[in-house]
């Protein structure tokens, strides 16, 4: 995909996760679009550092992750600015788009499932399992180590 491609879809996206967020959750309208477009912004540092040819060997989502992290915190002047801004956006709002790709991008690969037959349901089900068990297991420690709990 070209990059200009892909950053039509990012922008594209991030107004459906606006209207989302407006619908779903009565956030404003304004409020939502300034919120993503900070998303949409790190998202392009993210996949630009990604296209760089000494850095290309990882993936995007990586570079994306690491330039979040960055801007969220306090080496970055405007980390307040940013966290504060974007905290306007709801996580569903963003997962919503997120998972509608990610049914589309399964549906084209439907001759590749009907492949792996009934074996991918115990796989499925360890992996998720295993998921939650580590992820609860990792929270109930950080959280005991805290004090919260």
């Amino acid at each position: 995909m070209k990059c200009l491609e892909t950053i039509f879809l990012l922008i594209l996206v991030a107004i459906i996760m606006a209207a989302g967020n407006t619908v779903g959750y009565k956030i404003d309208f304004m409020l939502s679009l300034q919120a993503l477009s900070i998303l949409v912004a790190i998202s392009i540092v993210g996949y630009l550092v990604g296209k760089i040819p000494l850095l290309n060997k990882f993936p995007v989502i990586l570079w994306v992750s690491v330039v979040a992290a960055v801007v969220s915190s306090p080496i970055f002047p405007y980390h307040e600015q940013v966290v504060s801004i974007t905290d306007q956006v709801s996580l569903l709002a963003v997962c919503t788009p997120v998972l509608a790709y990610a049914g589309l991008a399964i549906g084209k690969d439907l001759a590749l499932f009907k492949s792996i037959s009934w074996r991918i349901i115990p796989v499925s089900l360890a992996v998720f399992s295993g998921t939650f068990i580590f992820a609860a297991i990792i929270a109930q420690i950080t959280l005991h180590w805290e004090g919260v709990i």
